[in-house]
């Protein structure tokens, strides 16, 4: 299995949702996790109940990252860490772009050049890619209830692109890419002020919403296959979620909308 292969972890975005039960997942499985998050003090209480590494650092701290890539020779790259926004171009702000172009995607991409080379030289390692069906699908007036903006469903296209790409590039090579593509997840990422309000809490309440271990369950199918093996993309959704619309405005400028 692919896991006896591997001996180090980094994940981003680690102090909670996907990326810490992530990290629980991975260090069961035996390997060194480095969990990279900027909240100190939940990364201090992941570590002393996972035994994982910690660097309280921002992902777009090229310094930190850099330091911490040259420090360490990574097996399995999961690149968790992710913003959302909500609205449409029409109403985006100049901050809105700023923060999840940076997060969502610079650091994506810093990440991967400073660490996958590596795996490249040593033929050995396995990038997760968190992107999200945002990236794969246009939402219509469900947009505000899914949480997400027209930047966020670029930049998490980005991640599929770039998810595509690498596996091009890394052809010949043993090292494996794996996109997983999640819908609707129960995370943090709703409690973001900039993001949340009661429409969220009345969606998770109400309606099926996968959890974080549902995620890290389809990582672990992926990191855990053996290496003849490489899952190169997985959607995973709720049952009761369905994505997609055909929608039509007429002459008086009312919609449609046809399922």
């Amino acid at each position: 299995m692919g896991f006896s292969d591997y001996r180090t972890a980094l994940v981003t975005g680690a102090s909670s949702g996907i990326g810490a039960a992530t990290v629980r997942r991975l260090s069961a499985e035996g390997l060194e996790v480095h969990a990279v998050a900027r909240d100190a003090t939940r990364l201090a209480a992941l570590s002393a109940e996972t035994g994982c590494e910690v660097c309280a650092a921002d992902v777009n701290d090229l310094g930190a990252l850099t330091e911490l890539a040259g420090a360490v020779e990574f097996d399995v790259l999961v690149n968790n860490a992710g913003q959302s926004r909500r609205g449409n171009i029409l109403d985006t702000s100049t901050g809105d772009v700023d923060v999840l172009v940076d997060v969502n995607l610079r650091a994506v991409l810093h990440l991967t050049r400073l660490i996958v080379p590596g795996m490249a030289r040593r033929d050995r390692g396995h990038i997760v890619n968190i992107s999200s069906i945002a990236g794969h699908y246009a939402f219509g007036e469900n947009a505000t209830t899914f949480n997400s903006s027209v930047v966020y469903h670029a930049t998490k296209a980005g991640i599929h692109s770039l998810s595509q790409q690498l596996r091009v590039d890394l052809y010949g090579t043993s090292v494996r890419v794996t996109e997983v593509s999640p819908g609707r997840v129960a995370t943090s990422i709703f409690q973001n002020p900039a993001t949340s309000d009661d429409r969220d809490a009345h969606f998770v309440g109400e309606f099926e919403t996968l959890q974080p271990e549902d995620i890290v369950e389809a990582i672990a199918f992926a990191v855990g296959s053996p290496m003849r093996m490489n899952v190169a993309m997985l959607e995973v959704v709720p049952t009761l979620q369905v994505v997609g619309e055909l929608r039509f405005a007429n002459r008086s400028g009312t919609t449609r909308s046809q399922r």
